[in-house]
């Protein structure tokens, strides 16, 4: 995996305020814990790009070294032009956005979001200097009917097709749809074997070192089970829900890592 660490993410999806985004942010940057033991994001709801960018910039960590990279949550698949509501790479890099998610299986499923168009957004990103973080998984039916494996597979594919030698720098999180936000995990072993699964596709698609790509975990990961998860041979880190909009619980997965 790059350098060597795991990267932690929080995705705070539609959650926050101006007012418990300062506390979180305030615990998160106080912590006894140094960020550079492992690398950590939060993709924050883009109304709150530039107070979270101002928080972390301003709230100097000392001796505790590293720091919070600043993430979004989506992007636009076009660079500019009549597309209300939509948000462009340029318009993200200007808040010094390094990561940004594509494909979230909620994008997917409620915005009708197709392997080919996350592939665009994640070309975008790229283009832009940003890691997309390209989440792929399966529904509870396309589980049940033994699909998983062709599920993360297609999805994968369109974005490594599109981007050629470029997926050296994108990060991977596989998501079993059937495990966000229900408090359902894929056990360990189900979680590592489908990232054994894209990691030999990224292997076998030319990447310049399979290992070097990380593939997060991003099913309900919690201070419960994030240390089993994160000792899993291909599991490199945690794209995490609901548990990172609590300091205590965030702090608890960052130190499993």
């Amino acid at each position: 995996m790059t350098n060597g660490k795991k990267l932690i993410v929080g995705n705070w999806k539609m959650n926050g305020s101006a007012q418990s985004n300062f506390h979180l942010l305030t615990q998160l940057l106080r912590a006894d814990l140094r960020f550079d033991v492992c690398d950590t994001a939060v993709c924050v709801p883009s109304v709150y790009l530039q107070q979270v960018k101002t928080q972390i910039s301003d709230q100097i960590q000392g001796s505790k070294g590293g720091s919070i990279g600043l993430g979004a949550q989506d992007v636009s698949a076009h660079e500019e032009g009549a597309y209300t509501g939509e948000i462009s790479v340029s318009m993200l890099r200007e808040f010094g956005v390094s990561y940004v998610i594509v494909g979230h299986s909620e994008r997917r499923q409620f915005h009708h979001e197709t392997d080919q168009l996350v592939a665009i957004k994640a070309k975008r990103a790229l283009g832009a200097g940003m890691t997309p973080i390209v989440c792929v998984g399966e529904t509870s039916q396309e589980r049940e009917s033994g699909m998983t494996e062709a599920v993360v597979r297609r999805q994968l594919a369109a974005v490594i097709h599109l981007n050629g030698h470029c997926i050296n720098e994108i990060v991977v999180a596989y998501e079993p749809v059937w495990a966000i936000g229900t408090g359902l995990t894929a056990t360990p072993e189900q979680a590592q074997s489908v990232h054994a699964v894209l990691r030999a596709q990224l292997d076998a698609a030319g990447a310049e070192n399979g290992r070097r790509i990380r593939i997060l975990y991003g099913g309900s990961m919690n201070p419960a089970n994030a240390k089993t998860l994160l000792s899993q041979r291909d599991i490199d880190g945690g794209l995490v829900g609901g548990a990172s909009l609590k300091a205590v619980d965030f702090l608890s997965i960052i130190a499993s890592a």
